[in-house]
């Protein structure tokens, strides 16, 4: 593996082995110590978190605190001479927050008495001042979900990846507190840990504190396992088939039939999943490692048919049914379309010391995928879903990333540690159908024909081959002090330098004169962007905690700073100073100055007696928009056609206002309830601004005067009684702006329509959205079932020119698509083996019911797999093979149907 800033992390390695290393996820437990008779303070009571080094003693009112404890469940002990022991057993500690106990201990003459008290599952949300859901390693274990997003959709707030309305672009992804989101494209992140590897799932949907940056509507923070002091491990397998009755939709699916299902499972698979996992010590209470592998293989549910081979070519331009030839050398097989193959490795070594802790990971995903409708053609007209019955012309997507992770920290003193934590990290992206530009494999463009007659190619190959090639070197500092029981202060600085090469192109024939010659054209023309770039960006902050008897407050400020290293045009109507007519329209490339901003936070929260807290938060967010509009079209070559787009190196970073009001109640033991309010201004979002160049050219520059709002209701409700737990969330909300994409302006200017001057709602403005999770799980045995309900996103309805109605001018997200619900399972069931080892059976059901649910509709007629065809749709339908109706019977306009999963492994 090749990374750039190997030397650095070297550097920092050695340094962290002087001082101990560990990772920004930990938590804190604080509380009082008090007689159970008079209510006195018991000052130097002895606290302790049994199993570990961790612990604290009661000043001189009683109160302790006991900080950088990693996230977990544990057993608190508290020992005065003269009382009885004090177990307070299953105390859960979640990062960033605080865990309160009171405790009050009796007299006694008798020593070894112990009084056992088991910690409620759903402790007084005292320090919560904003919207925070936290999922525990054991929460996960149960859900019906497959990857960490199956989690994060679940939580209030969450639509279709969307935090409380917000762009896909608005939310930054944090493994071990180090982003690892896409900076490039802007959404998602590059890194994956699977379930079975997480301890903390930590989701941020509301306002957040000054430590996190470069996010407007939320944080995902993953905290990663450790290995223990005890051998751990497990080795399963699992495959998976659908049992749908929609098999005249879903073509290459077998029917519905249950017992044919089970007896031809091997057959019928179209997912295999094998986990790995092995963790334990190296040197007991010193050294410990964690090791987490996945290997994934889906075909999906979307498949195309060969009846056609790349170099297959047919001719229907003739009207005449008889002057048609068709060569179809196909063997008629069904070919996954849309399918993923997946391998995850994680691999943690952990040294503890007395006041530290080394933490060093390494993380590696290899991905590949198809996607069924993904453009194939690089801007060409048309969708890879019309290489269906040319399925070996369609392109794929690839993505390699390896991290390697340092996370140090040290408790200097009691009531103070630091942490450090630095990581290299290469990700290496690609959309092609060889990686090769010039691979022998690609075939001559005259074969790439007759989407027009029939709807799909019957031969040919796609032309698009991007690569995106990043490295990201990460170094951040956080110190945290207990300045007092009332004040936790907290600061950090960030620095990040990246580097990306990218190459958006697409093949052309490098010698069109001879013999056919597949290769990527140069920067300079119309079919090629390539360049690298290195931009810098640096952060800052402080915060305090302030804990008081009834009351919290999280003050903060945050500081970022961003460099670009690159340069602009002075004059954007000659970017690439190609008019040199008059010298008033000469363009000089500038330097371009560096950004930085300053965002204020505040969140508070009040406790309104022993079983409720009300919380309000204000902050201001900033995020620089995707390095994509920063770069892009790196030449400035302008063209006619009016689709060329420019990044523009000046851009101003995007701005969030954010408020939250939130009370949380305690209703009965286990049972409590949540609601929240919330409001977002989002200013300066991105955009694509028309400029016209001093030859009436028009081309689209990436700006800052998009504008939208949120505001919305969220009531959660959470039940846990001893092997029993229901987890109800729902989310009213209304989500308004002038665009729901960049490119919504730009593209209705090609159409000659005026920029839409009020705000609408954005596609993915659902107004409901429930969640329902209920199971019941023992050590041995359990069950828990998941229903989703979303209430319909919008879509464009664009009636046809034959209608009146085609006459009004509608704006875009004017209608409705219909409700989607889903119920999905999962259970297991273990048979204890000899001495640890069990044998666990796994069923899980994704789809319970089969339900046929919309995924988007046809514009014309707001349902999926239905348009209105007109008599010019018939009489330009030129096929021996299919029918006019198949162009719009596209099967992904459903979601998945039934999927049955059926797995089983050894676990110690």
């Amino acid at each position: 593996m090749k990374i750039r800033n190997a030397v650095s992390i070297g550097t920092i390695l050695i340094l962290s082995l002087q001082a101990g290393l560990f990772a920004q996820t930990t938590g804190k437990i604080s509380g009082t110590v008090l007689d159970a008779e008079d209510g006195g303070a018991l000052m130097g009571a002895n606290v302790i978190i049994e199993g570990t080094q961790l612990g604290a003693a009661a000043g001189t009112d009683g109160s302790f605190y006991i900080l950088n404890i990693p996230p977990g469940t544990y057993d608190l002990r508290i020992r005065m001479m003269g009382y009885k022991d004090y177990l307070l057993t299953n105390l859960r500690v979640s990062v960033n927050r605080t865990s309160e106990v009171n405790i009050q201990m009796e007299s006694t003459v008798m020593k070894g008495d112990v009084v056992v008290v088991t910690a409620d599952r759903l402790a007084v949300k005292k320090d919560q001042t904003g919207s925070i859901r936290n999922v525990s390693a054991e929460e996960i274990a149960v859900l019906p979900v497959e990857s960490a997003s199956d989690v994060i959709q679940l939580q209030a707030g969450v639509v279709d990846g969307h935090f409380r309305g917000g762009r896909l672009t608005e939310v930054s992804y944090l493994v071990d507190g180090m982003k690892v989101d896409d900076t490039f494209g802007g959404e998602g992140r590059v890194v994956d840990v699977e379930t079975e590897a997480i301890q903390d799932l930590e989701v941020i949907t509301g306002t957040f504190n000054a430590e996190y940056g470069q996010a407007m509507s939320g944080v995902v923070n993953v905290v990663t396992k450790d290995g223990g002091n005890a051998f751990h491990g497990s080795v399963s397998g699992a495959m998976a088939g659908y049992v749908t009755k929609r098999d005249h939709i879903f073509i290459g699916l077998p029917d519905d039939n249950f017992k044919s299902f089970w007896g031809n499972l091997p057959e019928y698979a179209r997912q295999n999943d094998i986990k790995i996992q092995l963790d334990g010590p190296i040197i007991k209470d010193r050294l410990t490692f964690f090791v987490n592998y996945r290997n994934e293989d889906n075909d999906n549910y979307l498949n195309g048919i060969r009846r056609f081979n790349v170099t297959d070519y047919s001719d229907y331009e003739s009207p005449y049914q008889q002057g048609w030839f068709t060569m179809d050398t196909g063997d008629s097989a069904y070919v996954p379309l849309d399918y993923s193959k997946n391998q995850s490795l994680m691999g943690k070594l952990t040294l503890k010391g007395k006041q530290a802790k080394l933490s060093l990971s390494y993380t590696r995903d290899l991905n590949e995928w198809m996607a069924y409708n993904d453009n194939d053609m690089d801007g060409a007209s048309g969708s890879g879903y019309q290489f269906k019955y040319n399925p070996d012309g369609k392109t794929s997507k690839h993505r390699e990333t390896d991290m390697i992770a340092a996370q140090l920290n040290h408790m200097f003193a009691k009531n103070a540690f630091y942490e450090l934590k630095a990581y290299v990290k290469q990700s290496t992206y690609g959309h092609y159908l060889f990686e090769k530009p010039g691979d022998s494999g690609y075939e001559p463009f005259i074969y790439l024909a007759n989407q027009n007659h029939t709807g799909f190619y019957t031969g040919g190959q796609g032309r698009n081959h991007d690569t995106n090639d990043s490295d990201d070197f990460n170094l951040k500092f956080d110190l945290t002090w207990q300045a007092d029981r009332h004040h936790s202060l907290k600061t950090g600085i960030v620095y990040t330098d990246i580097r990306f090469s990218i190459a958006d192109a697409q093949i052309i024939d490098l010698n069109p004169e001879a013999d056919f010659s597949p290769g990527l054209p140069d920067d300079s023309t119309a079919f090629a962007d390539i360049y690298t770039q290195e931009p810098m960006e640096l952060s800052a902050y402080i915060q305090d905690k302030m804990e008081f008897n009834e009351m919290v407050i999280n003050a903060g400020l945050r500081f970022d700073y961003y460099d670009l290293n690159t340069t602009h045009p002075s004059n954007w109507r000659n970017p690439a100073n190609t008019d040199r007519s008059e010298s008033s329209r000469l363009s000089d490339e500038l330097e371009t100055k560096p950004e930085y901003q300053i965002s204020p936070r505040l969140g508070l929260s009040y406790q309104l007696g022993k079983t409720a807290v009300l919380h309000f938060s204000y902050g201001h967010f900033f995020q620089m928009p995707p390095y994509y509009a920063l770069y892009s079209n790196h030449s400035r070559t302008i063209q006619t056609d009016g689709n060329t787009r420019l990044g523009n190196p000046t851009l101003k970073a995007e701005k969030t206002i954010s408020y939250e009001i939130g009370l949380w109640q305690e209703i009965a033991n286990d049972m409590s309830v949540e609601v929240a309010l919330f409001y977002r201004d989002i200013y300066d979002l991105l955009t694509v601004n028309v400029v016209e160049t001093y030859y009436a050219v028009r081309y689209g520059l990436y700006g800052n005067i998009d504008y939208a709002n949120s505001r919305g209701l969220e009531l959660k409700y959470d039940m846990r009684h001893q092997n029993f737990t229901a987890n109800l969330n729902y989310t009213l909300q209304y989500t308004r702006g002038n665009s729901d994409n960049p490119s919504t302006t730009f593209d209705r200017a090609g159409e000659n329509q005026d920029p839409i001057p009020y705000l609408v709602p954005m596609s993915w403005d659902q107004r409901h959205t429930l969640n329902l999770s209920m199971g019941y799980n023992t050590r041995r045995y359990g069950a828990t079932l998941t229903a989703k309900y979303g209430s319909g996103r919008p879509y464009t309805y664009e009636p046809v020119a034959q209608s009146v109605m085609s006459r009004v001018n509608l704006y875009i997200n004017n209608d409705l698509r219909p409700p989607t619900f889903t119920l999905d399972l999962r259970s297991f069931y273990e048979i204890p083996l000899k001495g640890n080892y069990r044998l666990r059976f796994m069923l899980s059901v994704y789809n319970l019911l089969d339900r046929l649910n919309t995924n988007w509709v046809e514009s014309s007629t707001g349902q999926a797999y239905t348009r209105i065809l007109l008599p010019g749709d018939y009489n330009s339908h030129k096929s021996d093979f299919n029918t006019v109706y198949d162009r719009v019977q596209n099967p992904s306009a459903y979601y998945a149907p039934r999927l049955v999963k059926l797995g089983m492994g050894i676990f110690f």
